[in-house]
C-alpha cells in the first residue's frame, strides 16, 4: 500500500512539473514575467522565492494538478514599466507556443522515458502462444497453443520482426483499431514449421478496445508447461496425491498441452451441486500415473468455482528485449507516436458510442498500475510512467475551455478572424468547459471504484 501511494505521488509530481515547467520556459523564454509556479493547489506548504520581483515556486497541499500565473493585465493592474511582459501583450504566436509548450513537454518527456526503458531492458514474455480461445477469431484463423509468433504485415510483404508478447499484443490493437487484417508468420515452439496465419479484423464489423480485446479475440495468456507448481499441503490436490513437477496429460481424457486448460477444467468442476471427482493423467519422474482428484468449492464472484489448492503451470519463457542507443531513441519517437494515435482514436471511438466510457481511468486505476509497475522494476515505472504522459499531453491538447486545447482553439479563432474572443464568450466556455471536465473525472472515479468492488 505504502510503495502504491508514493509510487502515485511521484508519477503525479513528475508529470505536473514537466508540464507546467514547460508553460514557464517557454513564457520565460517570450519575456512574460512569471508570478508564481505552483505544484498542486490549497494551503502553501513550501515556498521559495530569490527576490520579491522574481517567481514565486511553490508546493501546495492538494498535489492534483498545478499552474503557472503570469503577469496578465485581464488578471489584475499591471504597471505602466511591466506592460510589455504581460502575457496578454504578447504576439499571437507567442501565446500560442506558451500555451502548447506545456503538453509538449510531456510528449517530450514520453519520449525521454521510453528511450530510458528500452536502453534498460524490459523481460517480456516470449510471444509463444497458450491455447485461443474456443470459437474465437484466432482459433478460427488456424492457432494453437505453442505457436511461436515471430513476425507480422499487413500486406504479406513487408514483414516485421516480433521480439515479445508486448509487441504482439500491440500490434492487434493496432490492427484492431483500424479494422484491417493482420497476417501473423509462426512456428512451433522449436521454430521449425513455419506457416502464415491470417486475423481478419476487417470482417469483424468494428472491435472495441478494452481491457477484454485479446479475451475476445482469443489470444489468451502465454504458453505455459502444464507443470504443477506449489502443492499446498492439506489441500484437495495434496490429498489426492500430486506433487510439485508432475506434468499433467490429461484431465477426465482432455488432453493438456498448456496449464490454463488446467486451470479452466478446475474452476469448472465446482459449478455443479456437489464437488466433482475429476480423472488426472500425470507424469512423475518418467512414470505415468492416474490419480482421482475432487475438488473443494468455494464462491467466487458469485458463482462457484473448484479448488485444488495447487498452482498449476510454469512461468512463461522470458526474453530480454533492449535496443542500442540509437535504436531505442527511434523506437521511442515512434511509440510515442502511436501511443499518441492511439488515445486519439479511443476518445473519439467513446464520443461516437463506438468504445465504452469504462475504458476511462482515474486516480485509482493510475496508482494502481504506479504501484505494480515498481514492484517490477525501473525500466517497467519508467514505460508506465511515459504512457501517462502521453494521455496527459493528448488529454490537454483536447478543444475544452479550461484545457490548454481550448485556449489554443482560442487562439485559432483569433488568427482567423483578427479579434479575441469576447469576456462575456470567455466566461460561459470557461464555465462550460468546468462541467464538463468535472463530469469527465466524475465518471473516471466511478469507473475506478466499480472495477476495484468488481462491478464491472
Amino acid at each position: 500500500m505504502i510503495t502504491t501511494v508514493l509510487a502515485f505521488v511521484l508519477t503525479l509530481g513528475v508529470l505536473i512539473v514537466i508540464h507546467e515547467y514547460g508553460h514557464y520556459r517557454v513564457a520565460v523564454a517570450c519575456g512574460v514575467k512569471v508570478l508564481r509556479f505552483s505544484i498542486g493547489f490549497g494551503r502553501v506548504i513550501l515556498r521559495r522565492q530569490a527576490t520579491p520581483d522574481s517567481t514565486e515556486f511553490v508546493l501546495c497541499a492538494l498535489p492534483l494538478g498545478g499552474y503557472v500565473k503570469m503577469l496578465d493585465e485581464r488578471e489584475g493592474v499591471v504597471r505602466p514599466e511591466e506592460l510589455a511582459r504581460s502575457f496578454n501583450r504578447k504576439t499571437l504566436w507567442q501565446r500560442t507556443a506558451i500555451i502548447a509548450a506545456g503538453p509538449l513537454a510531456n510528449l517530450l518527456l514520453a519520449v525521454v522515458l521510453y528511450a530510458a526503458a528500452h536502453w534498460i531492458g524490459l523481460d517480456e514474455p516470449k510471444a509463444v502462444m497458450g491455447p485461443p480461445v474456443a470459437a474465437s477469431l484466432a482459433e478460427r484463423a488456424g492457432m494453437r497453443a505453442g505457436d511461436w509468433v515471430r513476425a507480422w504485415s499487413s500486406d504479406g510483404v513487408e514483414w516485421q520482426d516480433l521480439r515479445s508478447m508486448t509487441d504482439l499484443r500491440w500490434e492487434v490493437t493496432q490492427a484492431a483499431m483500424r479494422g484491417e487484417r493482420l497476417q501473423l508468420m509462426v512456428s512451433d515452439r522449436a521454430g521449425h514449421s513455419q506457416r502464415r496465419v491470417v486475423l481478419g479484423f476487417d470482417a469483424m464489423g468494428g472491435t472495441e478496445v478494452d481491457a477484454k480485446l485479446m479475451q475476445r479475440i482469443g489470444l489468451g495468456n502465454p504458453f505455459s508447461e502444464p507443470v504443477l507448481g506449489e502443492v499446498k499441503s492439506g489441500g484437495a490436490g495434496a490429498l489426492a496425491g500430486l506433487r510439485s513437477g508432475d506434468r499433467v496429460r490429461s484431465i477426465d481424457g482432455v488432453e493438456i498441452v498448456d496449464a490454463s486448460r488446467v486451470r479452466e477444467l478446475i474452476r469448472a468442476s465446482g459449478s455443479g451441486a456437489t464437488p466433482k471427482t475429476m480423472q488426472w493423467r500425470v507424469e512423475r519422474s518418467g512414470q505415468v500415473l492416474e490419480l482421482a482428484v475432487t475438488s473443494a468449492v468455494v464462491k467466487e464472484g458469485g458463482e462457484r468455482v473448484g479448488r485444488i489448492e495447487v498452482y498449476p503451470g510454469q512461468p512463461p519463457e522470458m526474453v530480454l528485449v533492449r535496443y542500442g542507443l540509437v535504436d531505442g531513441l527511434s523506437q521511442a519517437v515512434s511509440q510515442t507516436w502511436q501511443m499518441s494515435l492511439l488515445t486519439v482514436k479511443m476518445l473519439g471511438k467513446m464520443l461516437t458510442g463506438n468504445a465504452s466510457l469504462k475504458n476511462l481511468s482515474g486516480p485509482l486505476t493510475i496508482a494502481d498500475y504506479a504501484g505494480q509497475s515498481v514492484r517490477l522494476g525501473l525500466a517497467y515505472y519508467l514505460g508506465f510512467l511515459a504512457v501517462v504522459s502521453v494521455s496527459l499531453g493528448v488529454l490537454n491538447l483536447l478543444p475544452l475551455p479550461v484545457l490548454d486545447g481550448g485556449h489554443l482553439m482560442y487562439y485559432l479563432f483569433e488568427g482567423v478572424t483578427g479579434r479575441p474572443v469576447s469576456g462575456p464568450w470567455l466566461d460561459r466556455l470557461q464555465r462550460g468547459g468546468v462541467a464538463l471536465l468535472l463530469m469527465m473525472m466524475s465518471l473516471a472515479l466511478y469507473t475506478d471504484v466499480a472495477h476495484f468492488l468488481g462491478l464491472q
